[in-house]
């Protein structure tokens, strides 16, 4: 699929979808206040060290431990409809800086994101950053 069509299809997502398109857009600028307008009271954010978070800001803060900035490239959105929820993946590639400055791009993600009430309740993350620090370190796993 081009670029082109990619834009398009990201252009006519179901609603769910254009939740979590949002959310995603808001958490990269970074502005998690906005971010947080997306997701319920009580949401629940596992990121990618098992750490979980009940607001936007925790996952801001520790992007910015682990990279001097991060951006998504969005692949695509599936979604999903079970027991009165709707269940959206987000997938496509992290770029960005590493803190010394080194850029990096291709970083595959997963997002996996649970809708209730037009509202993110639940936000797993999974990308392949700490495979792509040890390489950088010289240790293969």
């Amino acid at each position: 699929m081009s670029d082109q069509t990619a834009e398009n299809v990201l252009d006519t997502l179901p609603p769910e979808a254009q939740t979590v398109r949002d959310f995603l857009d808001a958490s990269m600028k970074p502005d998690p206040e906005l971010a947080a307008t997306f997701m319920s009271d009580d949401v629940v954010i596992t990121f990618t060290d098992g750490q979980k978070y009940d607001h936007p800001a925790g996952t801001t803060a520790f992007n910015a431990a682990r990279y001097k900035w991060v951006k998504k490239k969005f692949g695509q959105f599936d979604v999903a409809h079970t027991n009165g929820q709707t269940v959206v993946y987000s997938t496509g590639w992290l770029y960005g800086e590493w803190p010394d400055g080194t850029p990096f791009e291709g970083n595959r993600y997963v997002d996996r994101f649970v809708i209730e009430n037009g509202k993110i309740i639940k936000m797993d993350v999974w990308n392949e950053s700490a495979e792509r620090i040890l390489i950088r370190k010289g240790i293969k796993a």
